[in-house]
C-alpha cells in the first residue's frame, strides 16, 4: 500500500517515513534507511510538515525522521553514523525538548538499538467529505444543443460574437407573415 502511495505522490515524505518503519519491522534495514533518507529529503529543509489539511492528523517532524534514520543505522551496526545523525536531530528538535535525543545518544554510545518513531497507530488519511465529493467527474461543457435563430431573416450559421443590429432586419418578411 505504501509503494502504491509513493508511486502516486513521490514527494510524500510521510509515505516514505511510514514505509521505512514497515521495512524496519520486516528487518529490511537497507530499504528502511533509504526510505528515511528520502523522507528527510522530501521535507525540503522544513522543520515539519503538517498533514492535517490532507486528512492525516499528524505532523511529521524532521527530528523524528532523523531519529528513525539513526534507529535504522543502529540495526546496520553503523554506530558512528547513528551518532552523527542524532547530533543532527538535536539541531532540528525544538529548543528545550531534547531529553529523548539525549537518551538516544546514550543508547547509541552503549551500542543499544533504538526503537524508531512512527505515525500513531490507527491514524489514516481520511480526506474531508467535501474534498472527496470533488473527485467525481463533472461535465462542465454540458450536452450539445442545436440552437436556431428566432430572427426571421437571419440565415447565419456558426459561432461569432454579437453582431451590430441593422434597421429593419428584425422585421418579419411579407412571405413569412403569409
Amino acid at each position: 500500500a505504501f509503494d502504491k502511495t509513493i508511486e502516486k505522490d513521490n514527494s510524500l515524505a510521510v509515505g516514505f517515513f511510514q514505509r521505512g518503519f514497515v521495512h524496519l519491522q520486516l528487518e529490511m534495514y537497507e530499504e528502511a534507511l533509504s526510505d528515511y533518507h528520502m523522507a528527510f529529503s522530501h521535507l525540503r529543509k522544513n522543520p515539519f510538515i503538517d498533514y492535517k489539511q490532507l486528512g492525516l492528523r499528524h505532523i511529521l517532524y524532521a527530528w523524528e525522521v532523523l531519529y528513525s534514520t539513526a534507529a535504522a543505522q543502529c540495526r546496520l551496526q553503523q554506530w558512528q553514523e547513528a551518532r552523527v545523525t542524532l547530533d543532527k536531530a538535536v539541531v532540528w528538535r525544538p529548543e528545550g525538548r531534547t531529553a529523548i535525543l539525549d537518551l538516544a545518544l546514550e543508547r547509541v554510545q552503549d551500542r543499544l538499538f533504538l526503537e524508531p518513531m512512527q505515525v500513531p497507530p490507527g491514524e489514516f488519511f481520511r480526506p474531508r467529505k467535501k474534498d472527496v465529493e470533488q473527485l467525481d467527474s463533472k461535465d462542465f461543457l454540458g450536452k450539445p444543443k442545436v440552437i436556431s435563430s428566432i430572427i426571421p431573416n437571419d440565415e447565419y450559421i456558426g459561432f461569432e460574437p454579437l453582431r451590430p443590429q441593422k434597421q429593419g432586419f428584425y422585421e418579419p418578411s411579407v412571405d413569412t407573415v403569409r
